[in-house]
């Protein structure tokens, strides 16, 4: 078998064992979003199996992975109570799970316990339009069964508490149409059920309501007025009816997103295509641009991975005629290495005595970057020729520990650099320098100037006479250093 293999292999053995010693339990929560600070989320001293005082004793600390600290752990009860309020979604938008993650770090011995809190949704936010009126308009001939879509409503929560269902005020001739996707997002259409008769009615309204399935139920409406066009037999067609791009964040103000065309088979104004409108919410409309007559969409504002992945863009094309096509653009947002990592120091111990033996834990700290894949991955190192060594524990923590005696009568104190760097492109570093002083332990005896001193005295003389002197140094400091003479009998 080759050296390397075996040198290899034993290495692996020896990180597992040294995980396996480190690892604690991974503990879940959930608790509703809008809960008032001081709340109660749990007591963690049964799920961690550790007895009332022992957090304090083994130093615990809570360290949250997030630049905000939603909780905070109370040392005395082990009860993780709410430090300030969480808004689900401004936290995680339409996510789906909206975890806030945590550790609880024992420092002695070292013991690190993950916590997951799932955020769980309320229903606080209504179902809301875009706008308070929608107008359009509908030749008479149009059969029976036609579909007219509509703007779909937003309603930030989710689940149950999001949109379950629309309804639509009684008129006489249409009714409502209410389909889901995959994801489970409904679209709504206007359904024509009774033949037009534009000599009878020339324009109808009607209130179109969303409706979510929380308690108390929430809803959102819509005033849809309907003109009752003359004959114009042909709607603006798109190319695709579904477009798919890809966009990478941070792209600037005014890049190219993706060009829609559309067409019409009439003739004179029937065939006019009037300027191309995006029918969908307020975030599109601050993120994109729409050119009307070349119907190219462009970047309007800022683009952020981290914020959301992706985006759907409805697109309306209407005729001189009033009749309209659609078409949808998906935009996925591509990740971008723009935050570098982040070094947050746990604990440090400092002064640190200079006998303190090999594999002492000097500083526990951890490093986060909120991109996303290799954007993401962070390798950390510090300089060389130090008496320190950086471990990795698990969960991006690391360990400086001593590896070296230490001698504070040489270096009293050490300045250690540790840098964070992503394995993105291009790779994005963070530098935390660290200082550590080294207090003084009695290791040095006092030492003379001179192994001999020789001196002369005359007889008969007084007692009190100065008859020389004698000089010891000790190279320890305060106490350590103080020293006192004797005679002993020769």
């Amino acid at each position: 078998m080759d050296d390397s293999f075996r040198i290899g292999k034993g290495l692996y053995l020896l990180f597992l064992l040294c995980l396996s010693g480190v690892v604690g339990v991974s503990i879940r929560y959930s608790l509703p979003e809008e809960k008032k600070s001081g709340s109660l989320v749990a007591n963690v001293l049964k799920d961690l199996k550790l007895g009332p005082g022992e957090l304090s004793a083994r130093r615990a600390q809570q360290v949250s992975k997030s630049n905000k600290h939603y909780f905070q752990l109370d040392t005395r009860s082990g009860n993780v109570i709410v430090n300030e309020r969480i808004d689900r979604e401004a936290l995680c938008g339409k996510m789906d799970s909206c975890l806030l993650l945590a550790e609880i770090v024992l420092q002695n011995p070292l013991k690190i316990h993950n916590i997951e809190i799932q955020i769980e949704d309320v229903n606080d936010n209504s179902p809301k339009f875009s706008k308070k009126e929608f107008e359009m308009a509908v030749p008479e001939n149009v059969p029976t069964n036609t579909r007219f879509p509509l703007e779909s409503a937003q309603d930030t929560d989710l689940g149950e508490n999001s949109i379950q269902n629309y309804t639509l005020s009684p008129n006489g001739n249409f009714g409502l149409d209410v389909r889901s996707d995959e994801f489970g997002r409904k679209y709504v259409a206007l359904v024509l059920e009774k033949p037009l008769d534009r000599e009878k009615e020339v324009q109808f309204g009607m209130t179109l309501t969303a409706v979510d399935g929380g308690v108390p139920q929430r809803t959102g409406t819509i005033l849809i007025k309907v003109n009752v066009l003359d004959i114009n037999d042909n709607f603006p067609q798109f190319r695709q009816s579904e477009y798919k791009v890809k966009l990478k964040e941070n792209s600037p103000r005014g890049t190219l997103v993706s060009k829609v065309e559309a067409k019409d088979l009439d003739f004179g104004t029937n065939a006019h295509i009037m300027p191309l409108i995006p029918s969908s919410g307020e975030n599109v409309a601050f993120l994109f641009s729409l050119h009307e007559s070349t119907g190219e969409i462009t970047v309007l504002g800022p683009i952020d991975y981290e914020k959301e992945t992706s985006y759907d863009i409805n697109i309306k094309a209407t005729d001189g005629g009033g009749l309209s096509g659609h078409c949808k653009v998906l935009v996925e947002i591509e990740d971008e290495n723009d935050n570098a990592p982040e070094i947050s120091i746990i604990s440090i111990t400092s002064p640190l005595a200079e006998d303190s033996p090999l594999d002492t834990l000097v500083v526990l700290f951890a490093v986060t970057d909120r991109d996303s894949g290799n954007n993401g991955r962070t390798l950390c190192s510090m300089e060389m020729n130090l008496p320190f060594l950086l471990k990795s524990t698990v969960n991006n923590y690391y360990q400086l520990v001593t590896q070296r005696p230490l001698d504070r009568e040489k270096v009293p104190e050490y300045n250690i650099t540790i840098t964070a760097t992503d394995r993105g492109s291009p790779r994005l570093t963070s530098i935390r320098t660290i200082s550590v002083k080294i207090s003084d332990v009695n290791d040095n005896p006092p030492v003379f100037e001179k192994a001999k001193y020789e001196m002369q005295l005359w007889e008969n003389n007084i007692p009190g006479l100065l008859m020389g002197s004698v000089q010891a140094v000790d190279l320890d400091e305060g106490q350590n250093a103080q020293v006192t003479y004797s005679l002993v009998p020769g």
